[in-house]
């Protein structure tokens, strides 16, 4: 039996994804959660063969920016399991920070049931669940070019905040954020802040 556990912040797809789940002979749903840090708990509870996470997962407290963020704090917690991020991005940044985290696997939600099945099942068994498509591509993207500030920085602009707003968001001066900001948007080659996030986020990189 290969035990299961689902984390993702959107209650509907975290309970549908488990009921199907639970139609599989040789799949156990044992835990869900709904933020980082619940994930964290239940993995070390549940000690599960394979953890399906999503992208953008609240931090429930801890200090991470997203679901690929706590991927070292989950093999920590468990290190047996196998990690399958699956999210509504399939952006090839998201693949590359995921696969660097230590996560064995990369899918879309929009993927069939049965594959998602069937990534399950490879993941237990240890091998690698990657879009061959995204995997080309994540190739060809490269690297992220910011810096871990940089990209801070970035991520805390977006939705248009004030230099002052982000300052106390990340706990840095205004002149060092506009020092970060300013880094930031020569390296995508963009115009301007607004412009440097939607690149960021297109590519996965925030």
């Amino acid at each position: 039996m290969i035990r299961v556990v689902v984390a993702d912040d959107q209650a509907l797809i975290r309970m549908a994804v488990a009921t199907t789940l639970s139609l599989e002979p040789d799949i156990e749903v044992t835990g869900q959660a709904g933020d980082c840090a619940e994930a964290v708990r239940v993995v070390a509870e549940q000690r599960p063969d394979v953890v399906l996470l999503d992208v953008q997962m609240p931090a429930g407290g801890l200090s991470v920016e997203d679901g690929i963020d706590v991927i070292p704090a989950l093999l920590h917690a468990a290190p047996e399991a196998k990690v399958l991020v699956v999210t509504t991005f399939g952006r090839p940044g998201y693949l590359r920070r995921a696969v660097e985290a230590g996560a064995c696997g990369f899918m879309v939600k929009d993927a069939p049931a049965d594959e998602l099945i069937e990534g399950i099942r490879r993941a237990a068994a240890g091998l690698r669940v990657v879009d061959g498509e995204l995997a080309a591509a994540s190739l060809s993207l490269g690297a992220s070019p910011l810096s871990h500030k940089e990209a801070q920085v970035l991520a805390a602009a977006s939705g248009g905040a004030s230099t002052t707003e982000i300052a106390a968001r990340v706990h840095l001066s205004e002149g060092t954020v506009r020092n970060y900001l300013s880094s930031a948007i020569g390296k995508l080659g963009a115009r301007n802040r607004a412009e440097a996030v939607s690149v960021a986020e297109d590519n996965g990189w925030l």
